[in-house]
């Protein structure tokens, strides 16, 4: 791993900064770093206000598409809420219809078909909506750069309202409202919101026109903050706030969905990092392995028990979407191998029979394994569809567009897309994107860093010290868990490696004979021989706490050590 210490910020502001708040030099430091400079950016960061939230009406569009929801319901047409089938697209699916609802009863809800339809908008959607005589579809987190479908649309006479947070093409749909803050002419202060979180900026509107306050829409705000830990926008700005308040509204008052998902793993206190890995694989799985639709109705159930019964099925769906990303992953790494591709600076793999549902997160396994801008290919109808990932710092949408000749259609974000293409163009493709990268590449990002805030000695570590930190939550891009270096350390003799396998490495940490600190690094078994038999060696890790037999202590979560 690359060890990468963060810039010391400005001297002066830290100390400016150490003396509004009265916090120790290393808090001041790690919150400059963080873009909070004074005692109101403070304020800010520690205490989120819903009051923070931006005027809807300052995003491009939005009184049209207030305008438009608002004629929908005074004529009472029918209005289809449509949305991609990942957690994104299905909680702001439910968000949307779920709000609607309280104003007009003729809301429905559409999410294509992952295999039939694939990714966005699509024609046989806008065929359904012509046959149940829907005349107003609302298109969230998808629908940016479906031109010809909202043109399609158009000449059967149903309008669009889109609300998206992909980046445009070069040309906007012709629809009648579109909300989406990477609009060029679109100056909304904040630019990173999720899908869903554009679904809430809609109904903030909507509902400011009926003298509602963002107060009365408390409730939603689980399914965005489910949203914005899934798909890894920065947790900054307008998304902490959101992200605050929806985890409060998990922990205290989730929607019987939510709730019935968290009665399954018997967790109570969620973080962000939870909501990641608890829940987002599960409302996922339905789309991976079934269809979206399941998603919707288990976020959307009034009904604790009938929510129970769609958590269980979907539950059974996630089981299952583990065990084939098991599966395919073994069988693309194998194939990496046997073609000894080892040695290239990107990974493309293809086979018709892996199931469409889980190359995204097969793309992300192999990442992980060789740390290269990766794409998965799988058959999907007559033509090839991958997910692509990233490493960081690469943008992977901008070494697509450079392949464009060999592309179909594709779409996403600097550290994950999907495309498709002719089966006859996988080969130049490949050899294409191969080229760009190596190319365009910065060969130090296919290295894996581990960037730290600031090095610390050991007994600034307190449990005062720790209470300010997890303030500092909920934790994300832009804002991510505090890093931190300390050198010289000697394990006390109790070091071992620890697991089923003894894969994990387990000692208790000194620095100059002070207080000693229980330290845990997940996968570094192999790491154990830089601290036995006394060895001096320097250690980069995070803080948290260990619960065990009713006690709790601080102890080092390891990212990294070097002799």
């Amino acid at each position: 791993m690359r060890w990468t210490l963060k810039p010391k910020p400005h001297l002066e502001k830290v100390k400016h900064l150490q003396e509004a708040l009265q916090v120790d030099e290393t808090i001041a430091t790690l919150l400059v770093q963080r873009g909070i400079e004074t005692y109101d950016d403070a304020k800010a960061f520690f205490r989120p206000s819903l009051k923070h939230l931006h005027n809807p009406y300052l995003m491009k569009d939005m009184d049209k598409a207030v305008t438009r929801i608002e004629q929908a319901i005074a004529n009472k047409e029918n209005i289809l809420v449509y949305g991609d089938y990942d957690v994104d697209g299905t909680t702001a699916v439910a968000l949307m219809s779920t709000y609607l609802k309280t104003k007009h009863s003729l809301v429905y809800t559409y999410i294509p078909n992952r295999y039939d339809e694939g990714y966005g908008v699509s024609k046989k959607g806008i065929n359904f909506a012509l046959e149940n005589d829907f005349t107003l579809i609302i298109a969230l987190d998808c629908g940016i750069k479906a031109i010809e479908k909202v043109d399609y649309a158009k000449s059967l006479g149903i309008d669009f309202i889109i609300c998206d947070h992909h980046r445009p093409g070069d040309k906007i749909p012709d629809a009648v409202a579109v909300l989406d803050p990477k609009r060029e002419d679109c100056n909304y202060p904040f630019k990173e919101l999720c899908g869903c979180g554009v679904g809430f900026k809609l109904i903030q509107a909507l509902a400011e026109k009926d003298g509602e306050t963002p107060e009365d829409l408390l409730p939603y705000l689980d399914l965005v903050a489910t949203a914005v830990g899934a798909d890894i926008v920065p947790i900054n700005g307008e998304n902490r706030v959101l992200a605050y308040f929806g985890l409060h509204v998990i922990n205290t008052k989730p929607r019987p969905g939510i709730k019935a998902i968290l009665d399954q793993v018997e967790k109570t206190e969620l973080t962000i990092t939870d909501v990641v890995f608890i829940i987002a694989p599960r409302i996922n799985a339905a789309g991976r392995m079934e269809h979206g639709n399941f998603a919707v109705a288990l976020l959307t159930d009034d009904d604790y028990d009938l929510a129970k019964k769609h958590a269980a099925n979907i539950d059974n769906y996630n089981l299952e979407r583990r065990a084939t990303d098991k599966e395919i992953t073994e069988a693309a790494l194998e194939q990496i191998e046997t073609l000894n591709e080892q040695d290239r600076l990107t990974t493309v793999v293809y086979d018709e029979s892996w199931h469409k549902g889980v190359i995204g997160i097969v793309a992300s396994r192999l990442t992980e394994t060789y740390y290269r801008p990766t794409l998965v290919f799988t058959k999907s109808g007559e033509t090839l569809a991958a997910s692509a990932r990233s490493v960081n710092g690469f943008d992977v949408y901008n070494a697509l567009e450079a392949c464009a000749t060999y592309i179909e259609q594709f779409g996403g974000h600097k550290y994950a897309a999907g495309l498709t293409l002719k089966e006859e163009n996988y080969k130049a493709f490949k050899q294409a994107f191969e080229d760009e990268v190596s190319k365009t590449i910065d060969r130090n990002l296919l290295i894996p860093e581990v960037k730290i805030d600031t090095q610390i000695d050991l007994e600034i570590i307190t449990p005062k010290f720790y209470r300010i930190l997890k303030q500092f939550a909920p934790y994300g891009p832009s804002n991510m868990t505090p890093v931190f270096m300390t050198e010289n350390l000697k394990d006390t003799g109790y070091g071992k490696c620890v697991g089923a396998d003894k894969t994990h490495l387990r000692l208790t940490a000194t620095q100059n004979g002070s207080q000693s600190f229980v330290c845990i690094g997940f996968g570094m078994g192999d790491k154990y021989n830089l601290v036995s038999e006394g060895k001096a060696f320097h250690a980069v890790y995070s803080i948290d706490e260990n619960e065990w037999n009713g006690n709790v202590s601080l102890q080092l979560k390891l990212r990294d050590i070097k002799s």
